[in-house]
């Protein structure tokens, strides 16, 4: 005789497999990976990430140990495991967002384990020529103990792995700073710089796009501008430059 269990079951079966599909709909929407900076964790991109979310993006925020792992390390083995965790190539596409040292990250990690699905990447305050201040800061104790081991990677000497990974070829833009309130680094930097990174040395040979905005290193990542900027250039693939005004 049938158990009243298995009746049941075999009553609501259909009603189940036909629910399912329903019950964890795919999220279909398109993937934006934030990579931070030096000495840090992803709590420096929360803002951006809200406005990308906002904005109709999937956003994945990732923390990595920027002090204590070398950059091959970072990018080639501990990125490509938390975005296979992330499941990021069921996304239609997936775009890269990074502030500073997370822009050489990227660079290395898309040199190497190239998304098939990959979109478009903003880099904002990148020492995609290296940094004279990392260069500074590596030659003061104090500074080199908090900002860790890779700030000889990102400075414009023989180990710098900023000069070493050549033009972009993939969909890039940056946004570089001009607001120099850094007292420490005012000295060593030409101007313009954001007070970590002049605007030259933020450029890359391949990039599709760049704009200067007026704002320092850090600062930039919690202003409205820059996040407009940003979801512009996921958008459009340009950034919104300001118009020229016509002659009176």
């Amino acid at each position: 005789m049938i158990s009243l269990r298995r009746f049941f079951s075999a009553l609501l079966a259909p009603v189940l497999v036909a629910a399912a599909p329903n019950a964890a709909p795919a999220d279909e929407r398109e993937c934006v990976v934030l990579l931070h900076g030096v000495a840090v964790s992803s709590w420096t991109m929360n803002r951006l990430a809200g406005k990308l979310e906002a904005a109709g993006y999937r956003t994945i925020n990732l923390s990595y140990p920027s002090r204590d792992l070398p950059l091959e390390q970072i990018a080639l083995e501990l990125l490509p495991k938390q975005l296979r965790a992330h499941d990021i190539a069921r996304a239609p596409k997936v775009h890269f967002v990074t502030h500073s040292m997370g822009s050489i990250v990227a660079r290395l990690y898309l040199r190497d384990h190239r998304p098939a699905n990959l979109g478009r990447v903003v880099m904002l305050g990148p020492p995609n020529q290296g940094s004279v201040a990392a260069d500074a800061a590596a030659r003061h104790t104090m500074l080199r103990w908090a900002l860790g081991l890779n700030l000889q990677r990102v400075g414009t000497g023989k180990r710098s792995l900023s000069n070493q990974l050549g033009p972009a070829d993939f969909e890039l833009g940056i946004i570089a700073g001009s607001s120099q309130i850094n007292p420490l680094f005012n000295h060593v930097l030409d101007r313009p710089h954001d007070g970590a990174v002049t605007v030259a040395a933020a450029r890359l040979d391949g990039m599709k796009d760049f704009l200067v905005v007026p704002y320092s290193h850090t600062l930039m990542l919690w202003r409205s501008a820059v996040s407009a900027q940003v979801i512009s250039f996921l958008r459009d693939g340009q950034f919104i430059h300001p118009t020229a005004k016509a002659a009176p």
